[in-house]
């Protein structure tokens, strides 16, 4: 109703307020685009790729390959994608969203997400990782929901923003190496709210994927409260040094 209203007043809304490119600021012909320069240095994830979690293969590989360290430590989700790298404009969409508080950018990084995501299943349950209670009162909201809430309406999947809940503060993990981001997501979540997972696929949701110790923690905690099986989405996977030379531009 709203976007009807305001139709007849969408070419002075542009002229006043035009569209702007999420990575550079520059403005460009439509909402939700990047400009030829930031879109030319997005890395674009796809195949060859990690069935698992998603990462760039270094060769063609059956669909049903693995990275290494997949096979070392199968993680508890089941499968895990992302359409774009960290780094460049895809980490300023992402900053911007977590620091900036540009909210709208949440429905274009769902939208990206969305066209990696496959076909979802008639059960999917849509859950983003949660964020402390201080983190909360610190920030004003938690970006991984914002995300959550675009995916679930463009999607037309439910959304259950309350069955996860983290209920220990975690220290930041940059800088921090695989075994001790494990460590520092240790007790950090449960499950609030069983009774609407339990035999469900559900889709969890965030902005970045590092190592996945933060989404496997949460998967795993949602496997063991009855959820059938658990995929990930994020807006960006950050890639180790070596992996990004595989991705796609």
């Amino acid at each position: 109703m709203t976007a009807a209203l305001l139709a007849p007043f969408t070419g002075l809304i542009d002229l006043v307020l035009p569209p702007r490119c999420p990575g550079c600021g520059v403005i460009v012909d439509g909402d939700d685009r990047f400009c030829a320069n930031c879109f030319n240095e997005l890395a674009f994830l796809g195949p060859p790729q990690c069935a698992c979690c998603g990462v760039p293969l270094p060769h063609e590989a059956d669909a049903a390959a693995r990275c290494g360290a997949c096979l070392a430590e199968p993680p508890a989700f089941a499968r895990a994608r992302a359409p774009l790298a960290y780094g460049g404009p895809a980490r300023q969409v992402v900053l911007a969203l977590k620091h900036g508080r540009r909210l709208p950018l949440a429905r274009m990084m769902a939208m990206a997400m969305l066209r990696v995501a496959g076909a979802l299943p008639d059960d999917a349950l849509i859950v983003p990782v949660p964020s402390h209670r201080w983190r909360l009162w610190s920030r004003g909201f938690n970006q991984a929901a914002e995300i959550a809430r675009q995916f679930s309406r463009i999607s037309g999947r439910p959304l259950a923003v309350d069955a996860l809940d983290r209920i220990k503060p975690t220290a930041s993990t940059k800088g921090l190496t695989r075994q001790a981001r494990r460590k520092n997501v240790v007790g950090a979540f449960r499950v609030a709210r069983p009774e609407l997972v339990r035999g469900r696929c559900v889709i969890l949701i965030d902005d970045v994927m590092t190592t996945g110790a933060t989404v496997s923690a949460c998967a795993a905690r949602l496997k063991r409260a009855g959820a059938r099986q658990v995929e990930v989405l994020t807006y960006t996977h950050a890639l180790r040094e070596g992996q990004g030379n595989f991705a796609i531009r």
